[in-house]
């Protein structure tokens, strides 16, 4: 019922990335980039166009994010900034349409890529042939000519991309893995070729197989990263595979299929049995269960009937359903949850700020080392020609493609896996300090409760009961808060005559005050009470009473004077005790803020099993309280879902809004749980930490692999062919080793009733 909430309630997410509400922001599909210094070229590229800042390009999903801060920028200056780079570049948007063209050009693209690698395997097979052979006692050798021949295909038609992408790069003072790659098997086939025509007998002394075994290792090694990246990008196919193409639209009686797109909100559509629901809606008639597996990680199918939320994308069971659309297209809740996760995905991590700088002197120190290598063989005695190989096998072996894949790749995984859980990561920021969490707060009402509260009692000191009841209801239907709903509910059940209340307004922690026929109401805590000057010291006996019960007890003032306490009480979340004790054992401190009473505060808390509570909490003192922490050197995570939470969850070190919140709970944290279940925060901060755990072992590899390879390479004990294998296999192994991320699936503990 959450996400359902959150799709009825919330009001349309902005494009951009957390913390960038208003902005706008274009998103690009860039093509040809091979490592971490291509995409900071294009990040270059687009930082210089005018009217455009903070480019964010992630390599792992080949997407770039740019703010547009000039309303009159063209989008095609983005694109065009991006060709003169040397890439290719088109405008991505949130349609379906524009995924499923995306997607067939990168199936077209390693359709093509595999019928090169296999015909550029085919034209080295030959020539590797008589080298593998060697150790089994056959010499033979194919004469140099037609191994020039053989190899020049694959040289300067097949590796063709390679001279393309490094003449870009090196036209723009940059330098990139094509650079390495361009230079490296030009030198191998470039001195064979000169043996070969100086006529050199017989194929010996030549290393035409040097440059087609790099140029087809590394091709191999591209086509089985391209391939594992599309696996790493599943959470968001699945997302977008939910948006139904056509809908049943109710139009005059009767029901007629039409595109999705032409359903707008307050029309009518039928969501017959097995069908996906088309838009966000409300149930007008029928009763079904509809499955939300994909959209919030909830494996059970969810009851809903008449007047329920349902959200696009969602399957309906065994009933038909008459639905009132409430949101459609890109303001759709699973518009938003897919808006999100790509938002997030194409961050960049803090840790990556230090892997650019390294990569951008990557290329170049590497090129120093290979003339180091040359010049030191020579200075040793050695012939040019074994001086050359290890030059050759330095500028291979070296390629910052490890490097520039270990953070985007993991976070591709990592954030995709928790969408699927339910799990929605905003903020990159917020999961690199998410690992670091110690301390856990959470609100109460609708966070560890169940934000349903209940009026259970209401003692009237003063007045008359149905008079001060109306003056009470006219005032909190003005009010989104739970309690202000609950009073609400139970005045409008009483049968009362409607009155109307003005300038009403609401006092954040401490209630709501407002005027109905002339008379001022106050409805509140004892610091509204102090500050409308009332004296409401005659209360404190009934609501001392209530208060031991576990219930929320409200002051009424009207004019100055008490009249009435009201009593609610909240039904705690079945889930809640588990949720605190699966933090308490990651060895997490656990709190509790909240804005009602010590007594009714504490019960909660001791139920649920907190470590420390504070009732009488307004948002300013769960700000201060907050702030005392991070100055006392811990690291907070702050839980809520109400408009007095926002401060708070800004505030934290991490903000983790439920998914049932408001919208404005919901834009303010790093982090929102799509279902409204407190055991996700465990969930969500595993995840995290098995993200960043990931990207610290890519990242450790990454840099092992250099300083082990490029030795060896210097030193000759690293043949150019082998050196191409390794260098595909670094990066292809990083891929793999983020895909493992996937397999990630949270540790719920049973939720244990409670009465």
């Amino acid at each position: 019922m959450a996400v359902a909430d959150l799709a009825v309630r919330a009001e349309p997410a902005p494009a951009g990335p957390s913390g960038t509400a208003g902005r706008d922001h274009v998103r690009l599909a860039i093509a040809g980039m091979t490592c971490a210094a291509c995409a900071g070229r294009v990040e270059k590229a687009l930082a210089r166009v005018s009217g455009a800042a903070n480019p964010r390009v992630n390599l792992a999903l080949e997407r770039a994010d740019v703010e547009r801060i000039d309303p009159a920028l063209d989008a095609a200056l983005l694109v065009s900034a991006v060709e003169k780079a040397g890439y290719r570049a088109a405008l991505l948007d949130d349609e379906a349409g524009t995924a499923d063209r995306n997607d067939a050009q990168a199936a077209a693209e390693a359709r093509r890529d595999l019928r090169r690698l296999l015909l550029a395997a085919a034209l080295a097979l030959p020539i590797v042939l008589p080298m593998l052979a060697a150790p089994f006692g056959f010499a033979v050798h194919l004469p140099g000519p037609l191994q020039a021949l053989l190899a020049a295909p694959v040289q300067f038609w097949i590796g063709a991309r390679f001279y393309r992408g490094a003449w870009k790069a090196l036209k723009t003072g940059t330098g990139t893995m094509d650079v390495l790659v361009a230079l490296g098997t030009t030198a191998a086939y470039a001195y064979s070729l000169v043996v070969v025509l100086a006529g050199a007998a017989g194929g010996h002394g030549l290393y035409f197989e040097a440059a087609v075994v790099v140029i087809t290792l590394v091709l191999l090694g591209k086509w089985l990263e391209a391939g594992a990246k599309r696996g790493a990008t599943t959470a968001i196919r699945q997302l977008m595979a939910l948006r139904p193409e056509t809908a049943w639209l109710e139009t005059e009686g009767a029901f007629r299929e039409v595109p999705v797109g032409l359903v707008r909100a307050g029309d009518i559509v039928m969501v017959r049995p097995g069908e996906r629901v088309p838009v966000d809606g409300i149930i007008e008639e029928g009763v079904s269960e509809l499955d939300e597996a994909l959209i919030t990680g909830e494996s059970m199918a969810v009851a809903r009937g008449p007047g329920e939320p349902v959200i696009g994308g969602a399957i309906n069971g065994t009933g038909r359903l008459r639905v009132r659309a409430t949101a459609v297209g890109a303001s759709s809740a699973l518009a938003r949850i897919i808006r999100l996760v790509e938002n997030a995905q194409s961050g960049k991590a803090p840790v990556q700020r230090l892997v650019d700088r390294v990569t951008r002197i990557f290329v170049p120190a590497v090129v120093v080392a290979a003339v180091a290598t040359l010049a030191g063989w020579l200075l040793a005695g050695a012939s040019f020609e074994g001086g050359l190989i290890a030059a050759v096998a330095v500028l291979v072996v070296a390629c910052p493609c490890a490097l520039g894949l270990a953070t985007p790749m993991a976070l591709v995984a990592g954030t995709g896996v928790a969408a699927r859980h339910g799990i929605l990561v905003k903020d990159i920021a917020a999961l690199e300090r998410a690992h670091k969490v110690d301390t856990v707060i959470f609100d109460k009402t609708g966070t560890l409760t169940l934000g349903r509260p209940q009026v259970t009692d209401v003692v009237i000191t003063a007045g008359a009961r149905d008079d001060v009841l109306a003056r009470v209801q006219a005032v909190q239907v003005a009010s989104e808060h739970p309690l202000a709903h609950a009073i609400a509910d139970y005045c409008g059940g009483l049968g009362l005559k409607r009155r109307t209340a003005t300038g009403v307004r609401s006092v954040p922690g401490a209630g709501i005050v407002g005027a109905v026929d002339g008379r001022r109401v106050a409805i509140g805590n004892d610091s509204l009470m102090q500050a409308e000057g009332v004296d409401a010291g005659g209360l404190a006996g009934p609501a001392a009473r209530l208060e031991a019960e576990g219930k929320t007890t409200m002051r009424v003032a009207i004019d100055g004077v008490p009249v009435a306490v009201v009593a609610v009480a909240d039904q705690m979340r079945p889930e809640a005790p588990a949720a605190v004790q699966a933090l308490s054992r990651r060895g997490l401190r656990t709190l509790m803020l909240s804005g009602d009473g010590a007594r009714v505060a504490c019960a909660v808390g001791a139920a649920v099993g907190v470590a420390e509570v504070q009732g009488g909490v307004t948002p300013d003192g769960k700000l201060k309280v907050i702030a005392d922490l991070r100055q006392a050197g811990r690291t907070v995570a702050m839980v809520g879902d109400g408009i007095n939470d926002a401060p708070a969850l800004a505030g934290a070190d991490i903000g983790i809004a439920m998914g049932s919140g408001t919208a404005v709970a919901l834009e303010t944290a790093g982090v929102t749980l799509m279902r409204a279940d407190p055991r996700l925060v465990a969930a969500a901060l595993d995840i995290s930490r098995a993200t960043w755990r990931r990207i610290h072992y890519n990242l450790f590899w990454a840099f092992v692999y250099n300083l082990i390879a490029l030795p060896l390479a210097a030193s000759g004990q690293l043949s150019p062919e082998l050196a191409g294998a390794a260098m595909a296999m670094s990066s292809l192994s990083v891929v793999a080793s983020s895909l493992q991320l996937r397999r990630w699936k949270p540790r719920l503990d049973p939720a244990h009733a409670h009465a």
